[in-house]
């Protein structure tokens, strides 16, 4: 069982179910009208806290920093919506509502509501809102009788509303890769080359060379050979760096508009004269 000392550390806290699925954050607590204890509590689910789901904290049990509910988490999330009226009340039908879907027995509610022996009927609840003392609640029946809990001394009651808290994610999108592999060119170039040929020279006898003409005998058999060369293309290869690559990514900002739905609470008064924005306060039989 929760008690009011424990709502300060409820609020805005996590909810998780009996598996350690996170529900989500805790954001009104509501009171029972008759007996002032904890009766629900209000969990922001679905798409970036787009509902406000109820589950029933009499099993409830806190833990550390969280509490933990006896409800899955898909019940939870599919729980009928209520509607809350101004003064952040709920309203006995939708209590019975609520009762009946999480299968929790209504004669057993209404005995634990009041003293033994006593049938009170059942009270509707009051919420006390995230981060406030506490706020006031409307008027519910019990019995016939018209009862007011109070959640604090003072006589001044808190207004709040919602704001869309929008954050992003980042995701990957796809992934890429500098791959590198070897491709086999033909390739062409032409160089000279040289080769040597034999070529037979005569000289006749003159004055400047019969000296060497006349050395040796002069009759005999001789040879003379001359060694030819010629040149022929060599091919071989090396490997020179031509270029470095590497991959990098460069972000773009992008404006992207998101849409969601928050409630604001508003004040209806009767017969008395309000200060502040019309926008504000609503008047009995005035739209």
């Amino acid at each position: 069982m929760i008690t009011r000392e424990e709502i300060t550390m409820l609020l805005d806290h996590p909810v998780y179910d009996g598996e350690g699925n996170k529900i989500g954050d805790a954001k009104h607590v509501f009171f029972d009208d008759m007996t002032g204890r904890p009766e629900w509590v209000s969990v922001k689910t679905g798409m970036i806290g787009s509902k406000e789901s109820f589950i029933p904290i009499h099993d409830a049990t806190l833990v550390e920093d969280h509490l933990e509910v006896p409800y899955a988490k898909d019940q939870v999330k599919n729980a009928p919506s209520v509607d809350i009226d101004a003064g952040g009340h709920l309203s006995a039908s939708e209590e019975h509502r609520l009762y009946e879907y999480y299968g929790v027995n209504w004669d057993n509610v209404l005995s634990d509501a009041g003293p033994s022996g006593t049938d009170t009927g059942m009270g509707t609840g009051t919420a006390a809102a995230a981060g406030t003392a506490g706020l006031a609640g409307t008027a519910g029946e019990r019995g016939g009788q018209d009862r007011t809990a109070m959640l604090g001394e003072d006589d001044a009651m808190t207004l709040s509303e919602e704001r869309l808290r929008v954050g992003v994610e980042r995701r990957e999108t796809g992934r890429a890769r500098l791959r590198k592999y070897v491709v086999t060119e033909e390739v062409e170039q032409t160089v000279p080359v040289r080769h040597e040929e034999v070529r037979l020279e005569r000289e006749p006898i003159t004055e400047a060379n019969r000296d060497a003409a006349l050395t040796g005998p002069e009759i005999a058999e001789a040879e003379h050979e001359v060694v030819l060369h010629d040149e022929h293309a060599v091919v071989e290869t090396e490997t020179v760096p031509v270029e470095r690559v590497r991959l990098t990514t460069e972000e773009w900002v992008e404006n992207e508009t998101v849409h969601g739905q928050v409630r604001k609470e508003r004040l209806e008064t009767d017969g008395i004269v309000t200060e502040g924005s019309a926008d504000d306060v609503r008047r009995p039989g005035r739209e």
